[in-house]
């Protein structure tokens, strides 16, 4: 009998993403004779990003070994580990699309669809109709501002707000060069405005971080009093009792739809796939909300101060365009910033 079990598991597990559906259990048991995943995700912070792994271990005892940075760093990582012919992570994850658009034309993919993913909202399904990769997180780039330095009447309310030389030398950004978030933002104000939107805001001397985080760190320091920043980080940092509040702007905030997926030729398969179904669990979109996060499942209420999805008034771009345009964007960005 436990000789059938075994073939009969083997046959499962043989078959790949297509045996995700049939029988989840036999990919949790596999999983947890792993016992363990690398996760490169830029998605979070790093404290939502290693709580987010410790539920997963609580669910199921496996560990997770959580790298968190900014997308374009872990892009780089893991494309060096591909020439090294090795794949340490066993998912990744990003908040620049292109990476693994570019990932799944090079065959480094894993095709798989998590069974879960029937159960979220559906603006997030289909990020790739072919199933390689799936958004699992979602935000906004919004304006921002310090609340001590800026009353609510006088904050930017829409994005050429910015360009007013009143905030000269009061400006923070993050940097399209590291940061998913800062290259969806560069892409969709050159799409909307032009080039000449970035000639002008250079004009007022923006403080230049990393990370779009860069910007809470930057407006809490006082150092600058109005950003692009993400909502979520923004007003996870207001929850904690710092001076600051968010703008959802007029004319459009920038939605991010954040992907993830299992890499190829992993070491632990069968705990990236499972990985990737609790990714839209409950548990997942709570811990999501505790972070001011877009929940990914809508029984999963939005946090206090942020609105849902479909009620903001936004603009994405689209796969195609930010495949291309982020690249030439960065270049744009260095050219104009000197950085």
């Amino acid at each position: 009998m436990k000789r059938l079990a075994g073939i009969v598991l083997a046959a499962v597990l043989a078959l790949g993403p297509l045996s995700a559906h049939a029988d989840m259990k036999a990919i949790e048991e596999a999983a947890k004779k792993e016992g363990e995943l690398t996760w490169y995700t830029t998605h979070y912070t790093s404290e939502a990003a290693e709580e987010l792994g410790a539920m997963f271990t609580k669910m199921y005892g496996i560990k997770v070994n959580v790298v968190r940075t900014t997308a374009q760093v872990a892009y780089q990582r893991a494309t060096q580990d591909f020439k090294a012919g090795q794949t340490i992570a066993d998912v990744f994850s990003t908040t620049d699309l292109g990476h693994v658009m570019r990932f799944k034309a090079e065959g480094r993919l894993e095709k798989y669809v998590p069974e879960n993913v029937a159960k979220i909202s559906e603006v997030f399904r289909n990020a790739d109709p072919d199933g390689f990769f799936h958004t699992t997180s979602a935000g906004f780039v919004v304006l921002t501002y310090n609340t001590s330095k800026v009353k609510a009447e006088d904050a930017p309310k829409k994005w050429a707000d910015l360009l007013d030389p009143k905030w000269k030398g009061k400006v923070s950004t993050g940097h399209p060069a590291f940061s998913g978030y800062v290259g969806n933002w560069v892409l969709s104000m050159k799409l909307q405005y032009g080039w000449d939107y970035f000639e002008k805001l250079e004009k007022n001397k923006p403080q230049i971080g990393r990370s779009i985080n860069d910007t809470v760190t930057a407006l809490n320091a006082g150092e600058r009093q109005v950003a692009a920043g993400a909502d979520g980080s923004t007003l996870y940092s207001a929850s904690r009792g710092n001076p600051l509040a968010i703008v959802y702007p007029s004319d459009g905030a920038i939605l991010i739809m954040a992907p993830s997926a299992v890499l190829k030729g992993t070491k632990h398969p069968n705990a990236a796939r499972l990985f990737m179904d609790y990714l839209y669990s409950i548990e997942a979109s709570q811990i999501d909300v505790k972070h001011f996060t877009a929940p990914m499942r809508p029984e999963v209420p939005v946090a206090q101060g942020e609105k849902p999805v479909a009620e903001v008034k936004s603009f994405h771009p689209t796969n195609e365009q930010i495949d291309k345009g982020i690249p030439e964007v960065i270049e744009q960005w260095r050219d104009t910033f000197g950085n």
